[in-house]
This record gives structure tokens, C-alpha cells and sequence, in this order.
């Protein structure tokens, strides 16, 4: 196999194949991110070519997050049970037909289903808990940078191919605006499958950093992965630890994807700023999100996780409460995308580590999944709320405010995490 091939050559060199994977898996990341991403900036061109209210539209991208959450803790037990290859692959196809089907939509109800249904089950397979998945399966140090490096690409691919979208949506259509997204998760689901492998042990190695003496990792898990995600919840979430992680990670993701991601280029167009402008802010903010993030995998390996986290939802509480205060001319909210965009998505390391010490590694990307399930469900609820707002009082503020306040209890509920709450 290719694999077995290039492993060797590698080896050579002194350099481990875990980061070839975790290369593919930040191509997986960037390309899904990158094609469900610019959804967030054609709402306005598909709300101009059908008419329909904005509720409509952000309640399809709701159902969205939703499931992508959802799926998390089922996709962990998927990839344990099936590989990571044959997952990835079926994810991506789930994708590219859920945002095929809406090129030809004619109804709303064929909105919900490409753009919620198939795109949010699709990306639901992967999307972080496959980071987590490869941090603990190939990597016995480093675990931090690898989990940072793999967030930061799922946080940029939603926000890099933004300024390019909305100058598409514009010229060319909102549905050649999907195009450069969905070529680039089509060409790294092929890279994945043709040089993925699922555990280091397929390839005679072990573990990058793993001591000589360390016990061999467990054989590939069995039986029903449904059943399995379903024990892991059970047992974790007899912990104060599990209960605390998800409610900050609701917060999380009410505070970013579900609010920012998705109402950030309507409510600048509110106050009279161009749509490719607005875009071109966001993807500002994934180019300091992308060094924020990997930062933040450093810094989790090195220091108390809680405290990392608590700065870091009091930051972000601060700016969502100063935004409203902004002139929304280039310059000012380019401020804000410096400050915002370096916490965008800073969370996810520290509170994988956090689930990794509390339940273990093997446990620890189900836990994750479980946790990442409450992300996606302060996505939905703001994703709609937001637009709900928008459409009930003429302004999204109540909803950006809402949010910071929310941050900042966060940054002291989680100074309550216990990072032993049960045994590794």
C-alpha cells in the first residue's frame, strides 16, 4: 500500500506517519469546513433569489449545527469501530450530495434537507471528534498541538473561503460559490482513503512519543457503536466534570459558528456595510484564529486547562459585549476581528485535554463527542434564536449581547472542572 510505502521513507528521515494524518485530517477539515463555512454568506443571495424570511433560512443551518453535534459521540464510536478511512469517506459524500441537492431546490423543504439534514449528518462523522480521534490514537505527546493544529483548520476552513464566496455569490451565483469548497473536500477525502490508515500499530509503529515499555493500545472496538456511545454517556455523565464541560462548550458554541458564523454578514449589512467587506472580517478572523488556536494546543500542554479556558470565554465575553459599540466601518471591526478571531475556537484543546484526564484516552473521544454535542446545541439555539431576533425586532444586538453575557459565566463555571473525575 501507498501507506506502508511512504511510512518506511518517512522513517528514514526521523519523521513519524502520525503526521501525515494529522496533514490529511486538517485537508478533511479545511475542505468540509470550507464547503458548509460559506453557507453563512449566501443566506442573503438564497433569501433574495427565493424570498423566504430569514427564520426560514437559519432555521435550515440550525438543523445543521444540531446534528452535526448530535452525531459527535456517535461518530467516535464509528471511527472506533469502523476506521477512520471508511468513515471519512461516507462523511464526505454526505456533504457533497447535501449541498449538490440545493443547487436544483426549488421548495424550502429541500433546503432543509441538503443544507440541514445530509450536510449536518455528514459533517457530524468527522469534524472535531476526528482530531480528537487521531490526537489520542497517534500521538502519545503532543496531543495539545495536534488537537490545536486540527481545530484551527476546521475553524478557518468555515471562515477562509468567505471574502471568495460572497464575491462569487455575487457575480457568479450563490451555487458557483460552493464550487472551490466542495472540490477541495472531494480531493482530500480521495488523499484520505488512499493514504489513511486507522491505528499506528497497522503500520508497525507505535504511537509518536509512546515510551518503549508503554502497554500496547487496545484491539479495534466491537459490537454496537450506538450501544457504546450510549455507555460512555452513562458513565461520565455521573460526573460533575462531563456536566460542566458541556454546558461551557454550549456556551462555546452559541458564542461562535451558531451566532458569528452564521448572523455576523447580515447584521454588518444592517449597518450599511458591503457583504464582501463583512466577509473579508471573518476570514480575518480564521487567520488569527489559526494561530490562537495552535497557540492555545501549546499552552494546553503546559498549563491547568480550567485556567486557560477561563480566560479565554472571559475574552470572548468581552468583545460579543463591545461589538455593539463598534462604528462597523473596516477598521473597527478589523479590531474585533483580532481580538475575536484569536478565541475563536481556542476552547477546543484545552477541553479535550481536560476530557482526556478526567476519563481517559480511549474513553476520551466519545466523552468528547458527548461534550461537543452541548457545542452544537448552543449553535442551533443561536443560529435560530438570532435569526428569530433579527426577524421579531429588526436587530440582532439583544442576540450578540445575550452571548457575551453568557461567556462570561462560563469563564467561572469552569474553574469547577475536577481533571481526575474518573479513572484513565
Amino acid at each position: 500500500m501507498l501507506s506502508t510505502s511512504l511510512a518506511a521513507a518517512l522513517d528514514r528521515r526521523g519523521i513519524h506517519y502520525g503526521w501525515v494524518m494529522v496533514g490529511l485530517a486538517l485537508l478533511v477539515a479545511v475542505g468540509s469546513a470550507g464547503a458548509l463555512g460559506v453557507l453563512g454568506a449566501l443566506l442573503l443571495p438564497v433569501q433574495r433569489e427565493y424570498g423566504w424570511d430569514t427564520a426560514t433560512i437559519s432555521g435550515a443551518l440550525a438543523l445543521r449545527l444540531l446534528l452535526f453535534g448530535l452525531m459527535a459521540p456517535f461518530a467516535a464510536a464509528l471511527l472506533a469501530r469502523y476506521g477512520i478511512r471508511r468513515i471519512v469517506a461516507i462523511a464526505l459524500g454526505l456533504v457533497l450530495a447535501g449541498c449538490g441537492l440545493s443547487f436544483g431546490m426549488t421548495r424550502s423543504w429541500e433546503l432543509w434537507l441538503g443544507w440541514g439534514v445530509l450536510t449536518g449528518v455528514g459533517t457530524g462523522m468527522t469534524a472535531l471528534v476526528l482530531g480528537a480521534t487521531i490526537a489520542n490514537r497517534w500521538f502519545a505527546q503532543r496531543r495539545g498541538l495536534v488537537v490545536g493544529i486540527l481545530t484551527a483548520g476546521n475553524a478557518t476552513g468555515q471562515l477562509a473561503f468567505l471574502p471568495l464566496a460572497a464575491w462569487l455569490a455575487q457575480h457568479e451565483g450563490w451555487r458557483v460559490a460552493l464550487l472551490p469548497g466542495l472540490a477541495l473536500c472531494a480531493a482530500s477525502g480521495v488523499l484520505m482513503v488512499l493514504l489513511g490508515r486507522d491505528r499506528p500499530e497497522e503500520l508497525g509503529l507505535r504511537p509518536y512519543g509512546a515510551a518503549p515499555d508503554a502497554p500496547a493500545a487496545p484491539p479495534p472496538a466491537g459490537g454496537n457503536a450506538i450501544r457504546a456511545a450510549f455507555a460512555v454517556l452513562a458513565e461520565a455523565s455521573a460526573t460533575p466534570t462531563f456536566w460542566i464541560l458541556f454546558a461551557t462548550f454550549f456556551v462555546c458554541g452559541l458564542s461562535t459558528n451558531g451566532l458569528v458564523q452564521t448572523h455576523f454578514i447580515p447584521l454588518c449589512r444592517d449597518f450599511g456595510m458591503p457583504e464582501v467587506e463583512a466577509a473579508t472580517v471573518l476570514a480575518m478572523m480564521g487567520a488569527f484564529d489559526f494561530a490562537g488556536t495552535i497557540a492555545s494546543g501549546w499552552l494546553s500542554d503546559r498549563y491547568d486547562s480550567r485556567k486557560l479556558l477561563a480566560w479565554y470565554y472571559a475574552l470572548r465575553g468581552l468583545s460579543l459585549l463591545m461589538l455593539p459599540y463598534s462604528d462597523f466601518s473596516l477598521y473597527g471591526l478589523s479590531l474585533f476581528a483580532v481580538f475575536y478571531g484569536l478565541d475563536w475556537i481556542a476552547t477546543v484543546p484545552p477541553t479535550v485535554r481536560l476530557a482526556g484526564e478526567a476519563f481517559g484516552r480511549e474513553r476520551a473521544p466519545i466523552v468528547f463527542g458527548w461534550v461537543f454535542t452541548g457545542h452544537q446545541l448552543g449553535a442551533a439555539v443561536a443560529a435560530f434564536g438570532a435569526g428569530a431576533s433579527r426577524d421579531a425586532l429588526g436587530t440582532y444586538l439583544p442576540a450578540f449581547i445575550l452571548a457575551g453575557a453568557a461567556c462570561l459565566g462560563a469563564a467561572v463555571l469552569i474553574l469547577g472542572a475536577r481533571r481526575r473525575a474518573a479513572a484513565a
